[in-house]
């Protein structure tokens, strides 16, 4: 005979002193005590399923989501503030002149470029830029307007990097990329200096682009421009006996020495389609080698 389940309702008298009979009692306990393992079971069992859910934490901390950061969204004139955005570590930049562009200061903005510009956070331009004040007027009420000192000598190329990279809050994007240019740079410097069997050049140069002197270890004789240079001008620069003429790729002026003998040398200061402003250096650095080799 099987003892009754403790579970089953029975009906039961009490005693004279109106007090539940000791078998009665036996079967309550049981019935507590089972419906306390059940729940405590039941318990357990969520506990371990909430826990794998959530990648088997064990360390009795909350998982915590990594927080996602929007990006800025910048807005650079032409490629050469592009360029220095994304050497601060801008990943989100957009470019009104197009790269390429032979002269960008004289670009005229279409409607499709402002409307990039009303959307921006950010807007990098040069006072020097033609199209500059509509720029200005472009830019929504949020965006914030910085006119970058726009030259390549590596001592100004650093100071911008790292203010932008404290603009963007990316600072220390900024740094690591300003480590790495002051290593590319010596050793460019080192190629082109070899190049020229180790003593500088004579170096006659437009105005803009002085910068590229100092990869070859020189310090301009001469300098001309952002104008053609006039006949008297001409003079004063053949007579310093030049071995390198730079020229700009945005203002051509060296043709008006075509006469001197020298070696032209076309320097770029702007960044192509992947807006590498490191990419600036080494292109250039190369042009100079093949000249003084």
């Amino acid at each position: 005979m099987h003892p009754p389940s403790p579970c089953v309702t029975r009906r039961f008298r009490t005693t004279k002193k109106g007090h539940l009979p000791m078998i009665t009692l036996h079967r309550l306990r049981l019935v507590v005590a089972t419906a306390t393992a059940t729940a405590t079971a039941t318990a357990t069992a969520a506990v371990a399923l909430a826990t794998a859910a959530c990648g088997g934490e064990q360390s009795g901390t909350a998982a915590t989501p990594a927080a996602t950061v929007e990006g800025l969204k910048i807005v650079a004139a032409s490629s050469w503030e592009a360029g220095f955005a994304r050497a601060a570590g801008a990943t989100d930049v957009a470019v009104i002149v197009p790269p390429g562009v032979q002269h960008a200061p004289d670009y005229d903005p279409k409607p499709s470029d402002l409307a990039k510009v009303a959307q921006a956070d950010i807007v990098l331009y040069a006072d020097f830029e033609g199209f500059a004040g509509k720029i200005k007027d472009a830019a929504g009420s949020k965006a914030k307007l910085i006119a970058l000192t726009l030259d390549n000598t590596p001592a100004t190329v650093k100071s911008e990097v790292q203010r932008l990279g404290a603009e963007f809050g990316t600072a220390d994007a900024a740094t690591k990329w300003i480590d790495s240019f002051d290593t590319e740079y010596a050793a460019l410097k080192q190629k082109v200096s070899a190049a020229a069997g180790g003593t500088p050049p004579v170096v006659v140069t437009q105005a803009f682009v002085a910068w590229a002197a100092d990869l070859a270890g020189a310090t301009p004789a001469g300098t001309y421009g952002p104008q053609p240079p006039t006949a008297s001008q001409v003079s004063e620069l053949a007579a310093k006996k030049p071995q390198l003429i730079l020229d700009n790729s945005a203002m051509p002026g060296g043709d008006a020495l075509a006469n001197v003998d020298a070696e032209r040398v076309v320097i770029d200061n702007f960044p192509g389609q992947g807006l590498d402003l490191l990419e600036v250096f080494q292109r250039n650095a190369d042009a100079l080698t093949a000249a003084l080799s």
